[in-house]
């Protein structure tokens, strides 16, 4: 247990990062229990502050308001100009977030080594490598700590109903080589609208309104499917998956949403490392991976060798819809 302090935590820039970061503010809750936390978050992703670990304040940094590393430190000042802080925990790795952190004059501020940054870090570690996202965040602060840290749950919190035995699925990724090919997304929907009675809904955000809505058109049975792709907030989107209980996904920010939601996430992966970026809480996830590609798992937002990713286009529908009927089957509804 650690003296109390007025500690401040930059989250990560991306959805999924940011959920997978809601561990680590726990953490820190526990290692400082009578902290007062505050956090920034990136707006575009601020929606699921309601939803985070207790927290004091927030603040919402606007790229568009304040651009460029000027931009960055003209924010970090202003508030550190409204309180005194002691720690400031940096979890990007850009060098404008370290710079933020310089800006914000805390006592000691905290990250790890990358982008020619440590000279803005007073506490600047080497980032472990084969590890989850999830205990990459923990061990920053494991090594701040000088001693082990244990890795809470990845969580959002949520009041919700019991959930629908309904069938999510998330066609999209913001990688190309991550998003299912259009053929391919109406081979599996298709396969498994032939093999479970289950409602199946569609999501997608506005700007994948349009692929989203290219596949439901090629379906064969619309049966049962509702595409609701580009009609809901990102709010909204967040009660589906807290009151649903499976989604279908590619690797996406949204799989990690719904699984901290304690919604069943089956991941379909293509290109990223489901060691480093599946969602943590495996008790209620399951991964789908092709495995036969020498180029299997790669890193790319493209598919360099292909064009198209054959690591999705050649999964087997057959295989992804026994794990759906398995899930729906094994789960208490």
């Amino acid at each position: 247990m650690h003296q109390s302090q007025n500690i401040l935590i930059r989250l990560p820039n991306w959805l999924g990062d940011m959920v997978m970061s809601t561990s680590f503010v726990k953490a820190v809750a526990a290692a400082f229990p009578q902290a007062s936390i505050d956090v920034i978050a990136k707006k575009g992703i601020d929606f699921l502050l309601p939803y985070f670990p207790p927290h004091a304040q927030s603040f919402i940094f606007d790229k568009a308001l304040h651009k460029g590393i000027n931009g960055a430190w003209q924010f970090g000042r202003s508030i550190g100009k409204q309180k005194n802080y002691d720690l400031f925990f940096c979890l990007p790795d850009s060098f404008s977030s370290a710079v933020m952190a310089k800006a914000v004059a805390a006592k000691k501020s905290i990250g790890f080594k990358k982008e020619f940054r440590s000279f803005l870090l007073s506490h600047s570690y080497k980032k472990p490598t084969n590890l989850h996202r999830v205990e990459e965040y923990i061990n920053l602060l494991s090594q701040f700590l000088k001693e082990d840290v244990a890795v809470p749950a990845v969580q959002l919190q949520h009041i919700s109903a019991e959930k629908n035995k309904t069938l999510i699925i998330n066609i999209n990724s913001e990688a190309s080589s991550r998003r299912l090919p259009v053929t391919k997304a109406v081979s599996i929907i298709n396969h498994i609208r032939k093999n479970i009675i289950e409602e199946i809904i569609l999501v997608g955000s506005p700007k994948e309104k349009i692929f989203v809505d290219e596949v439901y058109n090629l379906l064969a049975d619309k049966t049962g499917i509702r595409n609701i792709a580009g009609q809901t907030t990102l709010p909204q989107l967040l009660n589906v998956f807290a009151t649903n209980a499976m989604l279908l996904s590619t690797d996406s920010g949204p799989a990690h949403v719904a699984n901290a939601l304690d919604t069943h996430t089956i991941l379909l992966f293509g290109a990223g490392n489901e060691n480093n970026t599946a969602p943590y809480n495996k008790i209620n996830s399951s991964i789908i991976r092709l495995g036969k590609l020498a180029c299997e798992p790669c890193l790319s937002n493209t598919c360099k060798l292909y064009g198209v990713p054959q690591c999705l286009l050649q999964l087997d529908e057959t295989v992804i819809t026994k794990k759906v009927i398995e899930i729906l089957n094994t789960k208490h509804w």
